[in-house]
């Protein structure tokens, strides 16, 4: 019988697999991601310290402290992981992920990424664009907006519950910014799968929008007809919105977001709309007034 051409695997997707899934631990921790293209998206600037990255984390889960996670989730166990992508599609799945790491070519994308509080980082972040594993899904008409849930143990998370926010996680985007090229189904940073801090084994990155929108660990992507809840807007919808969008314009009820502070340097500098990324992704809000769509 002739299998057709559709459903041959490429010849890189097989060796890249290979030589991947052959160096991957039982942790699955600190391996080496291999054969990482240059992405055409990443920015120039100055990438900040492997330390501070995982040093500094926001990962309610492991500690509200900002030190906290490096050290509470360093035994973390990622490996076995599924990820379920489920809801309005064609074609629902459950993927291990290993699936992940082999169902597109895996390249390196330096971003800058900006969190509410007013810091930032710039960060070789690896993975590929969450349209490949939404495309794959075949959304049906009713597919509007993408609902993402992270991994929540309290046995394995004891320090959730002095968090003050409800678990587990949960995010959301309106599937044209979900489809978005710049939105990042990341699997590792500086050249090795993610540590659990910065939340292994595969996370969301969405850079022109304030951290907390690139939710960790993820479990679940669920494509919903209807605006999904989301942690920080149940939590305080005065303070924390659905779109939460880098704008210098309009800040926090608690302090300015005209300034940032980059992890390792002393000044401040300007706050860029969309955290600099707004050629890509403006046109998505022409006609949307951003003070009330936060």
């Amino acid at each position: 019988m002739r299998i057709p051409r559709s459903e041959i695997t490429p010849k890189w997707l097989y060796m890249s697999r290979r030589e991947l899934l052959a160096g991957l631990p039982a942790a699955f921790l600190g391996s080496k991601l291999p054969n990482l293209a240059k992405s055409r998206f990443s920015t120039a600037e100055k990438i900040t310290s492997y330390n501070d990255v995982t040093h500094y984390n926001n990962f309610y889960e492991f500690g509200a402290g900002k030190e906290q996670p490096a050290e509470l989730a360093k035994n973390f166990q990622t490996h076995p992981w599924t990820v379920s992508v489920e809801g309005a599609v064609a074609r629902p799945r459950k993927y291990s992920i290993e699936d992940i790491l082999s169902l597109a070519p895996i390249e390196e994308r330096i971003y800058r990424h900006r969190c509410v509080e007013g810091w930032s980082i710039v960060v070789p972040w690896a993975g590929y664009s969450l349209s490949t594993v939404l495309k794959a899904a075949e959304p049906t008409s009713k597919a509007k907006f993408v609902a993402f849930e992270s991994y929540f143990n309290p046995s394995r998370m004891p320090e959730a519950k002095y968090a003050g926010i409800p678990f587990p996680y949960v995010e959301g985007l309106r599937l044209d910014e979900a489809m978005h090229p710049l939105a990042l189904l990341c699997v590792g940073m500086y050249g090795e799968t993610l540590p659990p801090q910065d939340g292994a084994p595969v996370r969301l990155v969405v850079p022109w929008k304030y951290g907390f929108k690139s939710i960790k660990s993820i479990v679940k992507i669920r494509l919903v007809e209807k605006q999904p809840p989301t942690t920080w807007n149940m939590a305080n919808p005065r303070e924390y919105g659905f779109y939460s969008n880098v704008n210098p314009n309009v800040d926090h009820p608690r302090w300015s977001q005209a300034k940032e502070r980059r992890l390792g340097e002393f000044f401040k500098r300007d706050t860029l709309m969309f955290n600099g990324y707004g050629s890509e992704v403006a046109g998505m809000y022409a006609g949307m007034d951003l003070r009330k769509y936060f």
